[in-house]
């Protein structure tokens, strides 16, 4: 065993300390609706810092990358090719023309030559352009499936690159998300208590959850997309430019004008998107309080309430979707009649300079698809700005949460100790989760090895506080408190809980069989004699031999097949099985009846010997045989003693005792 008394206090977490909440349906009560708080929103700084979360994946970003690059070159050179098919059909109708004209053979350059000398300018113009056409050739079918065969080849190309850049960046996103599920997770089991008291559940399942799945399919249908968009942008650009810049520069014209309407509307919409998943994680907050709470809600009369509560967070969440929507949906038509309008230009000045000779038919027919091409993503990259703008603002409250402060971490080179006694000490304790509100000031006390003490007082004494302290899911802010005379700052959470075992007043199952529920947390082997030791000695072993399938009897998380005595046997027998050194009963009894209450007090005085024992209890005939009682008030202990001596005294216990066995006397 290593111990160091003088070992300096470790740093403590900068997260704010609160108050811990009442764990019943909800935190804060059935009617709790805290508002989370919303940072200023970072769209670049998010993007960039999701981007680097996706580095793990560079390989298949890199794959997807040269996928898309040859996807889309293939699918920017089909148009200039299909021209050339254009220009075949073309040349033989004109070629049939011309053989009404002049004689076969005749070629193009003959055929303008002849129809200069007659004063037909503008069709010799036209002729000009055209210089594969003769007289009375026709169609050169030959030629023109040689073309189509190779813009199908080029095509079928440029879908199996695109599929295979879907499915690659699909993998690189799915990977990602699993990642960020297990950050979060990871995250959530380093943040301390503070913070878990201070969120309502409902918002943070949102997060975890609805957020996360926004991110993963805003990435998924966004990422791979905007990567192709640029890159066909690329490639058209250059194939219009190929073809002729002045209609290059016409196409031009109206992209300054899409790239400032969407920037204009993007800027509008995106606070919508934040208030929209904030409204999320407000309503489906109160939803789980709700339903948690839902018997309460009606014991009190609450529905109305809850209702109205309900159709005030769920108009507000109509209203900011509907915003957002709306102000993000007319992009899309907006690019719409920018694109049109370039269309109708390009059609117009193409037409114009094939008329003039200037280019054939087959490269404007190109060009106007170039056009298409060139507007298509634009329209699909504005089209996805309302779907970016939603996962950025997911992203960001996933962020938020990841960058919660986080508890202290444990020391480098814990103290280790071989075998613990169980003697607490707590040397000049101070703390308060608040610097304006004293709670707890310079405490002393201790319990030697297998004592029991008892903690009483008035709510908001503190009982429950030594606990937390004791438990390290709050740091003190003086003094010290030891475990075998170690401080248990100097060893690890770890092995610092693992030394004690805590039973609740709110009891806590999960999904699983009885059985998995009472091993849950026992980390020794332990024989099937020592297992049904531990549920005789706590009376869950009668009542679970009356059901159906018996230990195996699965139960959801709720534990509903079970009475709420049973659920608390049930976590007092799984602390025992645990054999620790130290046992916490905070109110352990306290849903049990009468009847039982007395068989599991023989039990745990048993059950007890050679352990520190903690018990906190607000019924005072539950703890008369502890070797001392600790009485707290407003944080500070104000008696000590045994059952008998601290009655004698006529103090603050005595008044409890008093008034809590006075009160039913008085009552008949």
């Amino acid at each position: 065993m290593s111990a160091d008394k003088t070992a300096p206090k470790p740093a403590e977490s900068t997260a704010v300390k609160r108050p811990p909440r009442g764990r019943g349906p909800g935190a804060g009560g059935p009617m709790g609706m805290g508002m989370p708080g919303e940072k200023a929103l970072n769209f670049r700084g998010s993007l960039l810092r999701f981007a680097r979360s996706m580095r793990p994946e560079r390989t298949r970003v890199i794959v997807l990358v040269l996928c898309g690059i040859a996807s889309v070159a293939l699918s920017v050179t089909g148009p200039r090719i299909l021209g050339h098919a254009t220009n075949v059909i073309f040349d033989g109708v004109v070629g049939k023309v011309l053989a009404t004209q002049f004689p076969a053979g005749t070629t193009a350059a003959q055929a303008e030559e002849a129809l200069r000398q007659a004063g037909q300018g503008q069709l010799a113009d036209m002729l000009a352009g055209m210089g594969n056409v003769v007289a009375g050739s026709g169609i050169d079918f030959d030629r023109l499936l040689g073309i189509l065969a190779s813009v199908l080849a080029i095509y079928v190309g440029a879908f199996v690159f695109g599929w295979l850049q879907s499915r690659t960046m699909t993998i690189a996103v799915q990977n990602t998300m699993r990642r960020l599920r297990d950050e979060v997770e990871e995250k959530l089991h380093r943040v301390p208590l503070s913070y878990t008291d201070a969120q309502q559940r409902g918002e943070i399942l949102s997060r975890v959850t609805n957020d996360i799945d926004n991110v993963a399919q805003t990435a998924t249908q966004t990422l791979a997309q905007l990567i192709t968009s640029l890159l066909t942008v690329i490639g058209v650009l250059v194939m219009m430019f190929s073809i002729s810049w002045i209609l290059a520069i016409v196409a031009l014209v109206t992209v300054p004008l899409s790239v400032v309407m969407t920037a204009q509307i993007a800027k509008r919409s995106q606070p919508q998107f934040v208030a929209q998943w904030a409204a999320t994680g407000r309503l489906n907050a109160h939803v789980e309080e709700m339903f948690t709470g839902h018997a309460l809600v009606k014991v009190y009369g609450q529905q109305e309430a809850s209702a109205a509560t309900f159709a005030t967070e769920n108009e507000a969440l109509y209203d900011a979707s509907r915003k957002s929507q709306t102000i993000s949906g007319t992009i899309m038509p907006s690019m719409g009649f920018l694109a049109n309008l370039n269309y109708v230009i390009v059609a117009v000045v193409g037409g114009l300079r094939v008329a003039s000779g200037q280019l054939s038919l087959g490269d404007v027919q190109a060009f106007i698809q170039y056009s298409r091409q060139f507007t298509q993503p634009l329209t699909q990259a504005a089209s996805m700005m309302n779907l970016l703008q939603s996962g950025v603002a997911s992203v960001e409250r996933v962020y938020e949460l990841l960058d919660t402060p986080e508890q202290a971490p444990d020391p480098e080179r814990p103290a280790v100790i071989d075998a613990v006694r169980g003697r607490v000490a707590f040397e000049d304790v101070s703390f308060s989760y608040s610097p304006d509100v004293e709670l707890i000031e310079h405490l002393d006390l201790v319990a030697e090895p297998g004592q029991t003490i008892a903690i009483v007082g008035p709510t908001g004494a503190g009982k429950t506080t030594l606990v937390n302290l004791l438990m390290r899911f709050y740091e003190v802010d003086g003094g010290r408190i030891t475990l075998d005379g170690v401080d248990t700052r100097t060893m690890t959470r770890d092995a610092l809980r693992s030394s004690v075992g805590m039973v609740l007043q709110d009891t806590w199952l999960f999904k699983g069989t009885i059985e998995e529920n009472l091993r849950y947390g026992v980390r020794r082997e332990i024989t099937q004699d020592e297992f049904l030791a531990a549920t005789r000695a706590t009376h869950v072993d009668p009542f679970v031999r009356h059901l159906p399938q018996g230990y195996d009897t699965v139960l959801d998380d709720e534990g509903t097949a079970l009475s709420v005595g049973e659920k608390q046997l049930i976590t007092i027998a799984r602390a025992f099985l645990a054999d620790p050194a130290i046992l916490v009963l905070d109110e352990a009894t306290s849903s049990v009846d009468t009847r039982t209450e007395v068989l599991v007090q023989h039990a745990m005085n048993a059950l007890r010997s050679g352990r520190t024992s903690f018990v906190i209890a607000h019924r005072l005939s539950t703890i008369r045989d502890a070797d001392v009682i600790v009485v707290m008030e407003h944080g500070r202990i104000v008696e000590t003693g045994n059952h008998e001596a601290l009655l004698a005294a006529g103090g603050a216990y005595a008044r409890l005792y008093q008034s809590q066995f006075a009160a039913p006397v008085a009552s008949q």
